[in-house]
Parts: C-alpha cells; structure tokens; sequence
C-alpha cells in the first residue's frame, strides 16, 4: 500500500485553525447543552439543498476541498458505488483494514437513526460533539464557497457539507486510510473529488431513476466514474450490460480490473447458527472457516467484494495473502445495522432497509433461504419516489401478510396510496393498513404470535421448533431505522 501523502501547507494551516476554533466549541458544548447544539447543526444542514437532490457540477466541492487543504489527498481511500450493498461492504472492508493495524476513518450515507454515525472512526461513530465541532469549523468555508458562487449556481448542497465535514475529520485523526461510500451516482457524487487507489462498484440495479436516468447502462456510466486513473478496480457481480460499461470505462482510464467471480468470488457458502460459514477466493489465494454473522447469500458476496478490496489496498495479490487470523477475526465482529438485522428475538423482529425492487429481491432470497419454515409478517413504509409497487412484488413470495404503514419523513408515501398498490399485489385479504410505525409492528407482532400459538396448539410442540411467525420491517432506510429506535437499538 502506497503511504499517505504529504500534508499540504494549506491543509496543515487549516488543522491550526480547526484545533482552535474546536478549543473554543469545546467550551460551548456540554452536557447540559450538547443534543441542542446537534439539532441546531442538523436544522441549519437541512436549510440546505437536499441530498435526494443532485446538480452535476463538483465545482464547489472542489472550491471547499481546497479551501480545507485538500484533506480528502492525506490518505488513501477506499471508494464504492452501486445500487445496493455498498454500506455493509464498506464496514466489511473496514473491519479489515482496523484487523491489520490501520487507523481507519469510515464516510456512508444515508444514516439510520442519528447523523454522526456518517462519519466513523475506528469503527465508531465520530459522536455528537465532534460532530458539532467538524460543522462550525468547516462552515466558514462554506460560507465562502455559497458567496463565491455564480448567480445561477445553487449553494453548497447538505450532502457536500457532510463530505467535507468527513474529509476533514480523517485528515485530522489523522487516519491510515478511509473507505468512503457515494451518496448518490458516482461522477457527480460529492466524494468523487476523492481519488479513490481502490474503486469498489457494488450491485448495480435501477434506482432515483430520477436523476440518474431509466436505462440501466447509463446508471452504470455514472457509478463507473470513481474509478480513476491508474487505481484497481474491484467489481462485483453484474448484469452483462453493466458489466461491459464498467470494463470498457476501466480500459479507457487505464485501471487494474478484479472480478467477481472470476479473479475473486465465494467458494462456499454454509448456513450456521446466527449467520453463515465462508470460503473466499481472494486476489492472493482462498481463505477458508471464515464466519460471517450475517444471513443471505448478497451477504456472503459483499464479503467477497470487501475482502478483494482490502487486499488490493494492502498489496496482496499473486500468492500473497492477508493474514488468515485477522481476516476470520475481522469478519465475525462485522455487524450491519438495519439489514436482516434481528431486534427481537419471541417472536423474531428483524429489520432490513431494502428500499428498491433490486434490494428487495436480496431481503425475499434470505428470507427464503434462512427463514423458509416460517410465516412471515411485513411490515412495509417507503419513502415517495421508489417503486413500492416493485418493491412489494418482490417480497409477495416471502410475506404471509402485510402491514403497510409510513415513518416520519416528509418524504415518506401516503400510506393509503401504499396500501393500493399493496392491495393490487397481495390481495386486499393479506394486507392491513397502520398509519404509525408503532402501531404497525404491534400489530404485526400480534399477528406472528397468533401464528405461534396456532402452530403450538396443531403440533403439540413450541412454535420456534418448527416455524412459527415472524416480523420483518421493511422499505426504506428511514423506516428500518425509527423501527431501531422504537425497539430500543441504539445508533451505532
């Protein structure tokens, strides 16, 4: 792995400024006053542009970036884009890179249920005070970037805030090396003024189609452009159209190519109790008894992706491997908040943050493949936009019933227009409507429980022995992060 590059004269003065101005917040923030100071924060963020919203122009940005020091040059970084699995694969890559000795800084979006977790260090959400420290010490450079702008240009959008406010945090821990998620496309994403050594493109499918296009091949166009000149790029599994976008733009920058299922892949995939048991292939030879605690064969292949991505940032390749201790070691303390995620154990709630027709496909095969005895009770609220009537076909298969409801987001779909479209696919007789999220997994888990008993009372035998009923809570990010909440999960 290349070392980290010189700290620039700009960014080294910005660290001054940043120290100061952080010992000044330092006597603001307390205790008493610490939640106020991040809901202020977190109001004046959402003043801004929306992150669901994207103009095509890294010009400000940039400006930023170099009014920080360019912080984002101080380490090299691990940059992944697609469709679905981009955060699980990010904590995976991040959870080896910390086995091996790095200091790590970790950037992904949106988040579940506070915003510091965005930006992680080792592993850790940066926290609520660091979080208030890193925006008032980049907002006056924000500032000058919203004044410098031309008349037609919007300000600094939220998501550029945040990617700056993350840039920034690395540089200052400092750190060995950051993985750092897109927020949305790829080309024109904020973190794209980041040039990654090692681009990952995780499972591409169609989604905000809004701004990124219909035709799938053009989405694939937009996500390949973080992949840079000269870097390697690990690429999972694709359709055969997106596949071909992707290999033809790493021919035309000159970048190493990994993939899946063919430099790198999953050799074995057994069930185990809470999770599964693993062989990978990676880029220097196979690494086997590798437990994963996460269910679903997606899963399984994110951690294929993950672990090409951490040997291709370290240098292993050709024979050589990364240490098989630390490997197994990092990938059973991996945890994915809020993706077949269990919160409940009698009966089980588990909550997934599917949010489009491809992701629901992933939740519905390890549903089926890990808790197919089961009847299954959905609790379903997606946000305006996505294509909740492909999200719900998806899932037909693998839901006795469902509740369909809406979280809290203003952005969230009308849940009689929901229920519609819930009714057109399961049928009016498997769907009921709860407006409250609260409401809407009580009654789900009354359900489940009517389940339990009447399997008891036929088979003589407790419900868990032989299926039983289940809740999983579904359809948006939002969602599966105010069920946490609501089941007492804390952030993380």
């Amino acid at each position: 792995m290349a070392g980290k590059q010189a700290t620039s004269q700009g960014e080294q003065q910005r660290r001054e400024v940043a120290a100061e101005d952080r010992r000044a917040v330092n006597r603001e923030v307390t205790k008493e006053n610490m939640e106020a100071e991040f809901r202020a924060v977190e109001a004046a963020l959402n003043r801004r542009w929306p992150e669901s919203k994207i103009e095509p122009s890294l010009g400000r940005i940039r400006a930023l970036a170099d009014l920080l020091g360019d912080p984002q040059r101080a380490y090299p970084v691990v940059h992944l884009a697609g469709t679905n699995g981009k955060t699980s694969t990010a904590r995976m890559v991040d959870a080896l890179l910390r086995e091996v000795g790095l200091r790590t800084g970790r950037y992904t979006s949106p988040h579940l249920q506070r915003a510091d977790e965005r930006i992680c260090l080792d592993g850790e959400p940066v926290g609520l005070a660091r979080y208030v420290e890193l925006f008032w010490e980049v907002e006056p450079y924000v500032q000058m970037v919203d004044t410098g702008r031309a008349d037609d240009q919007p300000a600094m959008s939220k998501f550029e805030v945040l990617t700056g406010m993350a840039f920034a945090a690395f540089a200052d821990a400092p750190v060995d090396a950051a993985v750092i998620e897109t927020g949305l496309g790829g080309s024109w994403d904020a973190t794209n003024v980041a040039d990654g050594t090692v681009s990952v493109i995780t499972p591409i499918g169609l989604d905000h189609m809004e701004y990124l296009g219909s035709e799938i091949t053009g989405i694939a166009a937009e996500k390949a452009g973080i992949i840079k000149p000269g870097s390697i790029a690990v690429l999972a599994v694709q359709q055969p159209e997106v596949a071909e976008v992707l290999l033809e733009h790493c021919s035309k920058v000159g970048a190493t190519v990994a993939r899946q299922g063919m430099e790198f892949g999953v050799l074995r995939r057994d069930k185990a109790v809470g999770g599964q048991m693993l062989k990978l292939q990676g880029l220097g030879g196979a690494y086997d008894e590798v437990f994963l605690p996460l269910y679903g064969e997606h899963q399984a292949a994110n951690a294929a992706v993950a672990l090409a991505a951490a040997e291709a940032l370290l240098g292993a390749g050709a024979g050589r491997t990364l240490d098989l201790d630390a490997v197994r070691n990092a990938f059973a303390g991996v945890s994915a908040p809020g993706r077949l995620e269990r919160l409940r154990t009698a009966p089980p709630v588990l909550v997934d943050a599917a949010h489009n027709p491809h992701g629901a496909a992933a939740l519905a095969a390890a549903l089926a493949d890990e808790f197919g005895s089961r009847r299954v009770i959905g609790v379903v609220g997606v946000l305006r936009g996505k294509d909740s009537r492909g999200l719900l076909t998806e899932l037909e298969p693998v839901f006795d019933q469902v509740v369909v409801t809406q979280s809290t987001s203003k952005r969230a779909r009308d849940v009689d227009e929901l229920a519609a479209d819930a009714v057109a696919v399961f049928g009016a007789d498997r769907v009921t409507v709860e407006p409250r999220l609260d409401d809407a997994v009580e009654e789900a888990v009354r359900l489940a429980e009517e389940v339990d008993a009447e399997a008891e009372d036929n088979a003589g035998t407790p419900a868990g022995v032989l299926g039983g009923g289940a809740v999983v809570i579904t359809g948006s990010v939002v969602t599966a992060g105010e069920a946490r909440t609501l089941l007492g999960k804390a952030p993380g």
